[in-house]
């Protein structure tokens, strides 16, 4: 945790000068290429370990203590911005939605924020508050959540869209050299009423802010728009993740911090038709991001986005290229007309645990299954040497017996005219 003795009272200063400087307002960057793109841990980016989520209690002036929650990420040339609230974090029991927004600079290993009626100071593991005199009013530890529904395994109804073997199931898709599906492909099985079970991994981007950070989205029959983006430690608007794009925001941003895995769990009721071909119920959705409902049985009027026209005909379901390398795992799909059982699916920790068993169990199988095959092909090759190493010493052999045969009958054919000349004399004489 921090030590205060590291901040002074000129710190707080300091950060609030930077506050009237900047107008309280977030940070605007210039025009420009989208900087940095980064889909692993980056080992040597300074701002990566400050961004993320912290929580802990403060003293207030009435002596009570209130919970804080801070969502703190990087928007280039060393600058921050973060999202505070009280009672806890977006998903969590007791958390209150009205949001303050914090503004700060990186200076050595630590982020100055300010903008609220405290100054916060905040290093990789945790966090300082401090009160206009200097005095410590709380501390704030980090917290890395994970979705309540992730890793959630296939129902015996669902079609297993992706599971890191095979892009089969889509049209277009292609796969990393680490078994995560890329984006810009389309779902090959087409369904009327389905729910969608999928994981997505955004890329960090520091420098990139709004539409251009880490954008992607889920096209539901190629006209209504799930978004995926990277809007983590930003307010909820219509355009950001979890949002039905452009239509409703979401009731929370449950956006976690890029480069972790996060889940989209979705329940599509697709618009209905009489014979003639006219609308008489428009599509519905309902959506968990990172296992927490933001959107529910909400009916859209017509497309969002660049969707398709809406018509009575089905479509495959995209996962939209938007130029930015979003990543995909654990893609399953439920046809609701032959489904049963709940969604969506919370694994146990028991079930997780039995399901890395049997996935461990698999890599084994899989293993000796490659030994075995490595072994008969290494026995097979040794086997073809030898057989190739007889085949060539009798081949050899043959030539030599040959060769040798060939110079003894040379050798006789040579020797029998010398045998006549010798007799000639020998009838003379008679």
């Amino acid at each position: 945790m921090i030590s205060r003795s590291r901040y002074t009272l000129a710190s707080v200063c300091f950060a609030l000068l930077i506050s009237d400087g900047l107008s309280g307002s977030t940070p605007v960057m210039a025009a420009g290429p989208k900087g940095p793109v980064y889909t692993e841990t980056p080992d040597s980016e300074p701002n990566f370990p400050l961004m993320g989520e912290f929580v802990g209690p403060i003293k207030t002036d009435s002596e009570d203590k209130n919970v804080v929650a801070l969502q703190i990420r990087p928007v280039g040339n060393d600058t921050f911005e973060a999202i505070q609230y009280l009672g806890g974090l977006p998903g969590e029991e007791g958390h209150k939605t009205e949001i303050v927004q914090l503004i700060g600079r990186r200076s050595d290993d630590f982020v100055v924020l300010s903008g609220g009626p405290y100054a916060v100071f905040v290093e990789k593991d945790g966090c300082l508050v401090l009160d206009r005199k200097g005095n410590r009013i709380g501390e704030l530890k980090r917290v890395e959540r994970e979705s309540s529904t992730l890793h959630a395994p296939a129902p015996k109804d669902a079609v297993v869209l992706f599971d890191g073997t095979s892009t089969d199931q889509f049209i277009d898709g292609q796969m990393t050299k680490d078994g995560l599906l890329m984006h810009g492909t389309k779902i090959k099985p087409m369904m009327q009423d389905f729910n969608l079970h999928l994981e997505f991994r955004l890329p960090y981007m520091p420098e990139a802010l709004d539409q251009a950070r880490g954008n992607s989205g889920i096209y539901l029959h190629g006209r209504y728009e799930c978004q995926v983006l990277d809007s983590f430690a930003t307010p909820a608007v219509f355009n950001g993740c979890g949002a039905l794009y452009r239509f409703r925001t979401p009731d929370l941003n449950m956006c976690y911090p890029p480069l972790r895995w996060q889940t989209y769990d979705i329940q599509f009721t697709a618009a209905r038709w009489d014979a003639e071909g006219n609308k008489i119920r428009g599509a519905h959705v309902t959506s968990w991001l990172n296992g927490v409902k933001i959107q529910d049985d909400v009916e859209l009027p017509g497309p969002t986005g660049a969707g398709k026209a809406e018509e009575p005909n089905l479509l495959p379901t995209l996962f939209q290229d938007h130029g930015d390398p979003v990543r995909f795992r654990n893609v399953w799909i439920v046809d609701r007309g032959l489904a049963s059982g709940t969604f969506p699916i919370r694994p146990t920790k028991e079930e997780l645990e039995a399901l890395e068993k049997e996935k461990q169990a698999k890599i084994e199988r899989e293993k000796k299954e490659q030994e075995k095959k490595a072994r008969e092909l290494k026995e097979k090759k040794e086997a073809e040497k030898k057989k190739q190493a007889e085949m060539k010493a009798a081949a050899d052999k043959a030539a030599a017996d040959k060769a040798a045969a060939d110079k003894a009958q040379a050798e006789k054919a040579a020797a029998k005219p010398e045998a006549k000349e010798e007799a000639k004399p020998a009838e003379a004489v008679k």
